[in-house]
């Protein structure tokens, strides 16, 4: 019972955090930063273990799958849109997905970390799942992967729309690849917020980013070692 009334919190302090995002629609209150926050201190004050709360709240993590193939219904509306523009996002993610691996590893070795830690951060941009698979195979620590890699989405979803508003990005493809290839999933909720082409064009960037990422991670680390 204890179990479920921690899930019954957690959608009720995420339905808080998104009704205040509205209303006041600053970065500081985007639900997806929020709600851990609330969560965590709620969690650790009361005394619950993790265990527990996951019981009931882990349930919220199986709907992560079923929500991420809804997205394909999102890809058909906006098909021909994508098709056209093929050309371009493959191009952008291609080079965004190489650039975000040679800047992780490339500083991780500018400031003397081990390569156990590079390996760990090279695959940050690929959305977690992939992430923490990719870190295993390439010899990463997966924990830090995943720290790594929601931190450059929550970092991704808050930066997106200041780089929007500062370089007048207007095109509808240019933000969702800007966002899907910064921010992953993160970044298809928040260009989401700008209507389903940007959504949809965010969903192919973070799974072509993926591809990439597995890929190519590789062998940038090994260029660098």
């Amino acid at each position: 019972m204890e179990a479920f009334f921690w899930l019954g919190c957690t959608i009720l302090i995420y339905w808080m955090a998104k009704r205040l995002y509205r209303k006041f629609n600053k970065a500081y209150l985007t639900p997806l930063l929020l709600t851990p926050v609330i969560v965590i201190a709620a969690v650790g004050l009361s005394g619950v273990s993790y265990e527990v709360y996951d019981q009931g709240a882990g349930l919220l993590s199986d709907m992560v799958e079923p929500a991420t193939i809804a997205l394909a219904v999102i890809l058909y509306r906006n098909f021909n849109l994508l098709k056209k523009n093929a050309t371009v996002i493959l191009a952008s993610v291609g080079c965004g997905a190489l650039a975000a691996i040679a800047t992780s590893v490339g500083i991780a070795h500018l400031l003397g970390l081990s390569d156990e830690i590079s390996s760990s951060l090279a695959p940050r941009s690929s959305t977690t799942p992939i992430a923490v698979s990719i870190s295993s195979i390439i010899g990463g620590v997966p924990t830090i992967t995943a720290a790594a890699t929601i931190v450059t989405g929550l970092m991704g979803m808050i930066m997106g729309p200041q780089i929007v508003k500062w370089f007048r990005i207007k095109h509808p493809v240019a933000r969702g690849l800007l966002l899907g290839i910064s921010a992953h999933s993160a970044g298809i909720s928040k260009a989401l917020e700008y209507g389903a082409v940007s959504g949809a064009v965010a969903g192919i960037a973070m799974i072509f980013t993926a591809f990439v990422t597995l890929f190519a991670a590789p062998w940038v680390i090994i260029l660098f070692q």
